[in-house]
């Protein structure tokens, strides 16, 4: 339980570290989600968001961000 425990504790710290980025970044204007290639749909009664752009452009940073952590932990 040990184990459980602390993969609890890394994973809560890991969501209060992309919460604070995230309202960093809503407070330096970045617009994350409201991009040129988002798709955003609203009709009468529905409203549907597809954020692509934004998923391209995260996907590109952490993937960044993973190979780098690996290159130094060699």
């Amino acid at each position: 339980m040990t184990s459980l425990g602390k993969l609890l504790i890394v994973a809560g710290g890991l969501l209060i570290v992309i919460g604070i980025t995230v309202v960093l970044a809503g407070r330096a204007n970045i617009p994350l989600g409201r991009l040129p290639g988002d798709i955003s749909y609203r009709g009468k009664t529905t409203a549907i968001f597809f954020p692509i752009t934004t998923c391209i452009i995260l996907s590109i940073v952490l993937s960044f961000i993973m190979w780098l952590v690996s290159r130094l932990m060699r």
